[in-house]
């Protein structure tokens, strides 16, 4: 794989997901609300990944620095970004919300409540 080195600023697509190793996060990131290029994203930087856990939420404006990892014709798969920096530019409007909503995205369970600030996600096995 070729990797490029690459800043740009998009918006969190979803909530970020571990990797299969269990260290990883990988999340999307949309470059423009008009232009929609969906960049799959993924870092093994634990700080960042608490960062996406935690701090983040859908629809946040951020700049992402890594390394645009592009494969060759030989290599399976389809390029992605392995951020190593991260950076809040503005915070997602806040969602108003009248009572506490439990939701679901495949295998994860995510709290929704107007009384946090947080949005504890959990997965099926942990909750």
């Amino acid at each position: 794989m070729t990797a490029i080195p690459l800043v740009f600023d998009g918006y969190l697509d979803d909530l970020p997901i571990p990797g299969d190793d269990g260290v990883t996060v990988r999340f999307r990131v949309i470059s423009s609300p008009t232009d929609e290029t969906v960049w799959a994203c993924r870092t093994a930087d634990p700080h960042i990944a608490h960062e996406l856990r935690t701090l983040m939420r859908p629809g946040d404006l951020l700049r992402i620095g890594g390394h645009l990892a592009l494969p060759s014709p030989h290599d399976e798969g389809s390029p992605r970004l392995d951020g190593d920096a991260l950076e809040l530019l503005a915070s997602a409007p806040a969602r108003h919300l009248a009572e506490t909503v439990l939701d679901h995205y495949g295998p994860y369970l995510v709290i929704f409540d107007p009384e946090v600030d947080t949005v504890p996600v959990f997965t099926e096995a942990s909750a």
